[in-house]
């Protein structure tokens, strides 16, 4: 616990009990979540306290964003040192058509793209779809 108390507040946040539960949960977890899913673990907590704990998180470079085609966000825990920007730190996603559940492949990162002149980045998503190994028994 106390590891994650000075990792919140290595990124100023202040570690509150529901911040703290919420990034060891994700940590657990292992893949990418939706708020509404993750609200099944905190339901005894307001729904309001934990939607300001994940937009405090994303600000902060805590947790990422994903957009996997499901027509959810799903958020995922960044690695250390991640400032989530376009051409530094962005990596491939996948999103499995039989489980459902969306990882990061942060080892896969996504290459520079290079836009004609006029056009600015602001955000790049890549998801690869298909059958995860667990699903492929492969």
């Amino acid at each position: 616990m106390e590891k994650i108390v000075k990792k919140l507040e290595s990124k100023g946040i202040r570690p509150t009990a529901m911040r703290l539960m919420t990034y060891r949960r994700l940590a657990q977890l292992n893949v990418a979540v939706s708020l509404g899913d993750l609200g099944k673990d905190f339901e005894s907590s307001e729904r309001s306290t934990l939607f300001r704990t994940m937009k405090t998180f994303e600000e902060k470079g805590i947790v990422h964003q994903i957009e996997d085609g499901t027509g959810i966000i799903k958020y995922a825990l960044c690695e250390d040192n991640c400032e989530c920007e376009v051409g530094n730190d962005l990596h491939l996603h996948f999103h499995c058509n039989s489980c459902g559940e969306t990882v990061c492949l942060t080892e896969h990162k996504i290459p520079q793209i290079n836009l004609p002149e006029g056009y600015v980045a602001e955000d790049i998503n890549l998801v690869v779809k298909g059958i995860c190994e667990k699903c492929s028994g492969v």
